[in-house]
Formats: structure tokens, sequence, C-alpha cells
């Protein structure tokens, strides 16, 4: 590899799984890498940590350049002019300007802009008898030279071809290290390169922050550089804040580290597996640092094979199995795993299913969970195993469940409610920094749990009937507990539950003592109940008198609930029937679909008619032609009331 990325540890090597790859590999390479020309005496391989992309330039570019990353479905080629070798090539964000260092004093730089002229322009560092270390994109104008006497911060002008020195600041380098996601350059200083010095760059500015330095295992025995690029490694882990964190390996050898998904991985040479930390979580705390074991048992990463490149004919080989933790992979940051001998870059990824079978304490298991970007099909699926057999919990387990997905879809609700109120109160506009919060996969709200969970926990019928009660006013205590509102249709399956099982004498408990919270829905349900339990009736029309609903508005809920028996039986109930629109119940009647259904209705207004005007049919006033046409298709014009006559 051309430029060993800074703070890598020499690549773990050795065979394709080893002993640890017993199933459960929680670790994977992505399944479309990126594939390069392999590193050679003619082709050397770089690899840019800010666009995560891989040069591959032949003979010094002359005979061409090819660059591809894992973002980038076309890879761009071009060629260059053969100045001398290659020490470092990168592009700007946004592949606008390349730049190209071939010594140890200057930078050629080349625009990829349309119209643009394709010549080179050169900068040379500004302290004299510097060498160049190396150089970054901050912006997709914007670079820093890093030399052995400080670094310097300047703007590209690609129209004028020409660099304006923006800042620099002198100071003894030793190694560098780049961190793109946060735009933070490490310097190492001193004899012994422990003091780290780190600089923040954004849009044109320059900042020095605060130094500190790394305790070095032992005293040294000399004075000469005793901390490399080799032993430090700089990624972004979100939302953890300035605290120091061990991670006990436990073992002792060549070590890489990658971060994914706010975990750190650690893999190791000598045993061919890895392990993952989750410094999110609750480690040892002796009052300065937190130290943290292992989440997960070591496992392999899985194991890859690399498809047989050539002619379809060809093709029919079977795929090889990839050499993992071979001795020529580099490991850059935060997940990114290079093997130059073979030509391949891949991203690493952590597979969440596995875990659920490692981390059998289902409290720690969703403590990791959640923290998981793509966490919540798997967070469904676990809450769906525990309800079923032969992983049921226990209530107490279950019930710690919920309250940890309640806590994060609190957290997420006020931050949600927060945010409206500033932006009602129109005070975004003087806080520019104001985003409206993320709604991150750890969200589990009520429509996904009454949706993949205890809608069709409900509906297999597998557990006993209690069980099934109780884990439903398991949930709803829990949105109690976290003062969230209940959806009615959580409310409506007890109901459904309840009235499955006859347990009526408790469905009349959760009423009377308001268990189940009055609402509109619920008390149309309970009136569509009436033929099964009649008291359901009355304990309707008290919940609708608690909601204090006007009458009218009763019947259109109903009726937009297609209850539209239950609402002819209300409506009837408070003496209102003689004055109703007939239209509106035929036209509910006829939206329902049932024949029958439109029948009863129908008869019911011939009859209302008959007894108020001594004639079954309609007047013209009451539009209900269209209904009275339906009837006779169905039904027969001679299945039409005839006229009484006394």
């Amino acid at each position: 590899m051309s430029e060993p990325p800074p703070g890598e540890e020499e690549a773990p090597g050795g065979g394709g799984g080893g002993r640890a790859a017993e199933g459960g590999c929680y670790l994977a390479l992505c399944a479309r890498p990126v594939h390069f020309e392999k590193a050679n005496p003619v082709n050397c391989v770089f690899f840019d940590e800010a666009n995560k992309q891989v040069f591959a330039v032949r003979s010094g570019g002359a005979t061409g350049v090819v660059v591809k990353g894992l973002e980038d479905r076309n890879p761009i080629s071009f060629r260059m002019e053969d100045k001398g070798e290659v020490k470092c090539i990168k592009f700007s964000l946004g592949n606008k300007i390349l730049a190209v260092q071939r010594t140890l004093k200057s930078v050629d730089f080349l625009n990829f802009i349309p119209d643009s002229p394709q010549l080179e322009y050169t900068q040379e560092c500004k302290t004299k008898n510097a060498n160049i270390l190396g150089f970054c994109w901050t912006s997709s104008t914007e670079i820093v030279f890093i030399t052995d006497q400080g670094i310097e911060f300047y703007q590209v002008l690609p129209e004028k071809r020409s660099l304006k020195l923006l800042k620099n600041q002198s100071i003894n380098v030793n190694w560098y290290m780049y961190c793109p996601e946060s735009s933070v350059i490490l310097l190492s200083t001193t004899v012994l390169g422990n003091v780290l010095q780190p600089f923040y760059f954004k849009s044109g500015t320059m900042s020095k922050l605060s130094k500190f330095e790394i305790e070095l295992p032992a005293a040294p025995k000399s004075s000469k550089l005793s901390l490399s690029e080799r032993d430090i490694a700089m990624a972004t882990i979100e939302g953890s804040c300035k605290k120091t964190h061990i991670l006990k390996l436990n073992r002792t050898g060549k070590f890489a580290l990658n971060v994914v998904d706010n975990l750190v991985v650690v893999h190791h040479q000598d045993t061919e597996t890895s392990v993952i930390f989750d410094i999110k979580l609750k480690g040892e705390f002796d009052g300065s640092t937190t130290i943290h074991q292992f989440v997960l048992p070591p496992r392999s990463i899985q194991p890859y094979q690399i498809p047989v490149a050539g002619p379809a004919s060809v093709t029919s080989q079977s795929p090889v199995p990839c050499k993992l933790y071979s001795s020529s992979w580099i490991v850059f940051q935060p997940d990114i795993i290079i093997s130059a001998s073979e030509g391949y870059l891949w991203s690493l990824q952590v597979k969440l299913e596995p875990v659920v079978n490692l981390l059998l304490d289902k409290g720690k298991l969703m403590d990791f969970l959640l923290q998981r970007k793509e966490c919540k099909m798997v967070i469904l699926s676990v809450c769906s195993q525990m309800l079923s057999e032969p992983e049921r919990g226990s209530l107490s387990v279950i019930a710690t469940v919920f309250d940890k997905l309640n806590h994060e879809y609190k957290k997420y609700l006020e931050a949600e409610q927060s945010y409206t109120m500033v932006v009602e109160a129109g005070l975004s506009r003087s806080n520019p920094l104001l985003k409206r919060p993320v709604r991150t996969q750890a969200v589990i709200d009520q429509s996904d749990m009454y949706t993949h969970v205890l809608s069709v926990f409900t509906e297999k019928k597998e557990a006993p009937h209690k069980f099934t009660i109780a884990v439903l006013m398991e949930y709803i205590r829990s949105l109690n507990q976290f003062q969230i509102a209940v959806q009615h249709y959580l409310y409506e399956l007890v109901i459904k539950t309840l009235v499955q099982h006859n347990l009526f004498y408790m469905l009349h408990q959760f009423l009377q003592y308001h268990v189940l919270s009055d609402s509109k829905p619920l008390a149309c349900l309970l009136l569509s109940l009436e033929s099964i339990y009649p008291p359901a009736h009355q304990l309707s029309l008290d919940m609708l008198k608690r909601l204090s609903t006007a009458n009218d508005e009763i019947v259109e809920v109903l009726l937009s609930k297609h209850q539209v028996l239950a609402a002819l039986r209300f409506i009837r109930g408070i003496g209102g029937h003689d004055s109703i629109s007939a239209r509106k119940f035929l036209d509910a009647a006829k939206q329902a679909e049932d024949d029958m259904l439109f029948y009863t209705i129908f008869r019911f207004f011939e009859q209302r008619n008959q007894r108020l005007r001594g004639n079954p049919s309609f007047t013209p006033g009451e539009h209900c032609e269209e209904h009275v046409t339906f009837f006779k298709q169905v039904f027969g014009e001679q299945a039409l009331m005839k006229p009484t006559t006394f």
C-alpha cells in the first residue's frame, strides 16, 4: 500500500475464519465492494479517507489513473504527465480539483471543472527547509499542508490556478492524522511524540484546540519517538462526551480498529477474530475512567466469497473464498478495509440479527439495539419473539422492554414538542441552529407496536388469554408511566380480545374504573357490541356524555365507522329518529356494501314515512331517488312498501 494510513495497526493475518467462525457472525464485509487493480511494481494504490476513494496510479499516471469509491457507481479515469513518483493523490470534496504530491516541497493541482483548461499549477510550502508530510482537503476549495515544521491552510482559486494562504502555524510535527467526519487534524509533537495537538477546520477558519498527552505504557529508555500513528485511531462516535474509556481486550498481539454504527470494532491478528465495544453501555467507572468489556463473544468476520472475474463462460467457476484477516489488509477509519494484494475495498458492517441470539438478557439487548441505526425491524422482531413460544418471556422482562422502548419514544415526543413550541412562538428565526428533531429508528411508536407486534400476537391466539390481556395492559401501563397519550386502537384491541373470550365482567370493570380512557372511537366500538353485550350500549352513551359530545356528532362518528344500525339505535334511544336525514343513513348503508343492511335501513325509513305522512314513499326534498332505484334493482319493485289505508 503506497500511503500507509495514519493510525493503523499492522493488518491481521491468517486464514479464512479459524476456530471462532462457529456461526453467529455479527460482522460482514459489504456485498458490493470496490474492485481495483492490485498493487504491483507498475501500479501504485492510494486511499483518500475524506472521499473514501481508491486511486490506482499506473506509471506515475502516464498510462492512466482510475479512481473508485463505494458511493461512486461510475469510476473516474484520466491520464497525467509522469513527473516522478506520486507520494499522495486526492480529490477535493466534490471531485472538482485534483491535488498530487510528488516532492517533499510542493503539491501540484489540476482542475476537473468543465471548460477549464487541464493545466497543472503548483504550490510550494511557505516554511523554508520544511518537508511536506502530506495534505488534507477540508472542503471543495480548502486544503491543509502538513509539514514537519507546522501546518499551512490554503484556499484554492481554480479560476486563477493559484492558492491563497489563509493561516499557518509553526509547530514541530512527527506525524499527523485526519478525521474527515469531524474536520480535525491531529499533530504528534515533542521528541517522544506523545503530545497531540488538534486543529479544527470549518468554512475558511482554522482553530487550535487544547493539546493533550498520551500516557506511555512504560518510561522510554531513550529520547526517541515512542508513539507512532500506528498506535492511534481517530473516529467520531455520536453522543460521546469528554470521557476516557478503556476497552479491555484480554489478549495480546497486533490489533486494528474500525468504528461501525457507533461501535468500536477491534480485529485481532492471532485468533482471526473481532470483538465489539459499545461505550454508550454502562461500564465500570472508577471516578475518572470507564472500563468496558466486549459486548459479544469474539467472532470472525462472516466468510466472504470473491466472484471470479472474466467472461460469462469462465465465471461458472465457483467463487474463491476471501482470505479473511489477510496480512495485506489495511484498515481505515471509520469502517474501511482494503486488501491491496486482492484489489478490493470493503466497508465493514454490523449484522444485528445474530446479536439477538448472543445477548440473551433482553434488557441489555434492547440497550444495545436502541443505539444502532437500522434497529427498528430487529427490535420489533425481538418483541414478537418474547411474546411467543418457545421464547416467551416473563411479564417483568416484557415490562422492562416496553419501558426501554417508551423511554426513547417519550424523548423524541418531548423534543418534537419543544421544537414545535419554539417555531409557533416565532423564535426559530433568532436561533438558526434550531433543527427539527431527527426521528431515528430507535423511536418505536404505538402504531409500530400495534401493526408489527400486538395485533399479530392477539390474532395468533396461541397464548392463554390472561397472558394476552396482561401483555396489552402492560404496554398501556408503560405508555401511561411515560405520560404518553394512549391511541384508541390499543384500547380497541383490549376490548376485542376481552369480547373474543367473553370476559365481559372484566371489560365492565376496565370501563368502570377508567382503566380504558374515554374516546369517541372507543364509544363507537362499545355501541357496536350491544347485540352481544347489551350493557355496552349504556356504557357507550355514558362515555360520550363524559366527553360532552353533541348527539349529531355521535351519529356522524358512528356512520363514519360504518356502524349504521348502532347509529340508528342511538338516535332512537334519544328520540330523535323522526327528524334525521334518510339520505345520510342510506348513503352510509350503501357504502357498507351489505344488501341486507341497506334493506333494513330502507325499510325503517319507509315505515317512518308511512307513520308521519301516511305514505311510505320519499318526498323529492329528501333526495333519495338514487337509493329507491338501487333498492328496485336489488330487491325488485314489488319489494317496495305499499301505502297502508285504514
